[in-house]
Order: structure tokens, then C-alpha cells, then sequence
């Protein structure tokens, strides 16, 4: 999922393998292969191909967290003996929230 990112992150600037496996100093065919998942980077190389890409690694990794936890349920966790169990998220506002309006804070 991150090598996706980052393919994602390099095609939208336009840039080659090549720039950017220059630019993080990393071989051509280990940039391809961590892209496709193929291969693991290390934080440092992470960080090295954040960098090149002029992308804070942090926002990389956020993106990550985000599309693995919309591919997740949301869990409950386990509190003083209470069962967790999956809790639905859905994908839309009902209908009856729609139409719904905060009282004004009070002060």
C-alpha cells in the first residue's frame, strides 16, 4: 500500500523512476519493486524517497493509515469485560441528520 502512495505521489508530479530513485539514491528496479510491493523499504529509505518526491514522510503516512483504516471496521475495544464487536461505519449522512442543526453553544 505505501509503494502505491508513492507511485501515486511520483505520476501526479510527472516525474520518471529515474529522477526520483536519483534524487533518494536508490537503484531504479528497488524504487520499481517497493512501488509495486514487491520489496520493503526501510524507514530510512522511506524518508529518502519522501524527500525526493518533496513530500513530508509524515504525509505519506497518513495517507497509508487512512485507505488501511477505511479498509478496516471500526472496533470497540475490550473494557472491563465487555465484548468488543464491529461497529458499522457508513459511507453516507442518513437522511435524517441531513436536515439536523446544533443549538448554539452556550456563553
Amino acid at each position: 500500500m505505501i509503494g502505491d502512495v508513492l507511485r501515486e505521489l511520483r505520476q501526479r508530479q510527472g516525474r520518471t523512476l529515474r529522477e526520483v530513485s536519483s534524487g533518494a539514491r536508490v537503484s531504479l528496479g528497488y524504487l520499481s519493486e517497493v512501488e509495486r510491493g514487491q520489496k520493503e523499504a526501510s524507514s530510512e529509505l522511506l524518508a529518502s524517497i519522501s524527500e525526493a518526491l518533496n513530500t513530508p514522510l509524515s504525509y505519506v503516512m497518513r495517507v497509508v493509515a487512512g485507505r488501511l483504516a477505511a479498509d478496516e471496521p471500526l472496533r470497540v475495544p475490550d473494557v472491563a469485560g465487555v465484548v468488543p464487536e464491529t461497529v458499522p461505519v457508513p459511507d453516507t449522512v442518513p437522511p435524517e441528520l441531513l436536515h439536523e442543526q446544533l443549538a448554539p453553544a452556550a456563553g
